[in-house]
């Protein structure tokens, strides 16, 4: 997994640099605010970032933000990295829409186990999108079936969308993913094959 990290001070962006790589992840690296709010505008921008508060330009809860105006992108999984202890300033980097927060000085297993905790989120959250896509397109079968279907009502052939006529069971299986299995009912079996009426099954 690509994660963002956002940190204008040179020696902390090295230690998080290093451990992050070190478990594993594909690490980009900012300095500023506005090379964060950059790297987020590509095809392939990181689903995860480790964005510190104070940063020149724009600092992380604006930042924070920015990311959550945007529409019709992947959910990603913001984490704010903070000096700042007090609870009227965590709560105000939540509010402003971070999943997550770190104090500084970080201890870097409570931070391995928070980026653990987004990766866990984004991948629930996929896999919830896919189940909805799933449902959306069966629900797209269902709708072709609805409203008023034009039916001979002698032959009770359907008329279709090019103005010709099919059978029922033609009509349906290209409107939807049901499946038929032919027979006779009752009242055709004594109508077309009467000497069958009434004879046990030879098998």
């Amino acid at each position: 997994m690509k994660v963002l990290i956002a940190e204008d001070d040179p020696t902390s962006l090295r230690l998080l640099e290093g451990i992050v790589k070190k478990w594993g992840y594909q690490v980009v690296s900012t300095t500023d605010g506005n090379q964060a709010w950059e790297a987020f505008q590509g095809d392939d921008a990181p689903r995860l970032a480790i964005l510190d508060w104070m940063m020149p330009y724009l600092d992380g809860v604006e930042l924070v933000r920015r990311i959550r105006r945007r529409k019709e992108r992947d959910p990603v999984y913001l984490i704010l990295l903070t000096a700042l202890g007090q609870t009227s300033a965590v709560v105000t980097g939540l509010d402003a829409g971070a999943d997550d927060y770190v104090t500084k000085p970080f201890n870097p297993s409570e931070l391995r186990a928070r980026i653990r905790v987004g990766e866990r989120m984004l991948e629930l959250q996929s896999s919830l999108a896919e189940r909805v896509s799933e449902l959306e397109d069966a629900l797209s079968h269902v709708r072709l079936l609805q409203g008023i279907i034009p039916i001979c009502t002698f032959c009770h052939k359907i008329r279709n969308d090019q103005e010709s006529w099919q059978r029922v069971d033609q009509y349906i299986s290209e409107h939807s993913d049901a499946q038929f299995s032919h027979g006779l009912c009752p009242e055709c079996l004594e109508k077309h094959y009467p000497a069958c009426v009434g004879k046990e099954d030879p098998g």
